[in-house]
């Protein structure tokens, strides 16, 4: 199986109709891995795959955008009928398992034993599944947050998750064949923190990467806009992410 993303949503900060928040299907190496599970995604992910069949869920941050329906995971998979044969590893900040027991009122996670495996990310934290390997960074945004590298077969595929500008953006696209990156606002405002990209921040981010994949344009851009001027600074092949398609590296 050769190292594939697929596009499940891209929205940002909220779904629209036929486009989900942010959440990818990644496959390599026998692997399938869920990446973020915004808003709208659990239903999409099953138009390609079936839930209880995934190797592994992996979760860059905690803002709904990027991890609420994992909710819908937990009433597909406990209780929907698609119970997987053994639990799904979720890798993501330390938090997450806490977060979804408080949902359901729950003092703690243990609930969800049978079907999630919690394994909190760090920087550097590396997995492997199949022929799949799975590498966190750590990036910088309003809360605990991490890009990705996943690799197989001598493929590298990139995701900054959502990040400000920083190094480790750089480190994540260095080498990558393709880099799914964020465009999410239109510009920088003085004095406030830097927790999201601008498409010329894509663009530069991306320069070690042989093409560029522009994802999670917010309410202030167009995707046909956002993609432009990430191309004008990358310089090399600059699509924007849609719902739906499959990427095969």
């Amino acid at each position: 199986m050769p190292l594939a993303l697929t596009v499940l949503g891209t929205a940002s900060p909220h779904p629209g109709p036929g486009r989900p928040a942010s959440g990818y299907l990644v496959r390599g190496g026998g692997a399938e891995v869920w990446v973020d599970a915004g808003f709208g995604t659990f239903a999409e992910l099953r138009r390609h795959t079936d839930p209880a069949r995934l190797d592994a869920i992996w979760i860059s941050h905690l803002h709904a955008d990027h991890s609420a329906d994992l909710l819908a995971a937990v009433y597909g998979l406990a209780f929907g009928g698609l119970t997987p044969p053994a639990p799904v590893p979720v890798y993501a900040p330390r938090d997450c398992a806490p977060r979804l027991a408080g949902f359901f009122g729950r003092p703690d996670a243990s609930f969800l034993t049978g079907i999630f495996d919690f394994r909190p990310l760090s920087d550097g934290h590396t997995t492997r599944h199949g022929g799949l390997t799975l590498t966190a960074r750590a990036v910088v945004h309003d809360t605990e947050a991490y890009g990705l590298r996943a690799a197989c077969d001598g493929k590298v595929l990139a995701y900054s998750g959502d990040s400000g500008p920083c190094a480790a953006l750089g480190g994540l696209a260095a080498g990558a064949d393709l880099f799914l990156c964020e465009a999410d606002i239109d510009r920088h405002r003085e004095g406030e923190q830097r927790v999201h990209l601008t498409p010329e921040d894509a663009g530069a981010c991306a320069r070690g990467a042989r093409r560029l994949l522009v994802t999670h344009v917010g309410p202030t851009l167009n995707r046909a806009a956002a993609t432009a001027r990430a191309a004008a600074v990358f310089g090399g092949p600059t699509a924007a992410a849609m719902e739906g398609d499959t990427h095969t590296l």
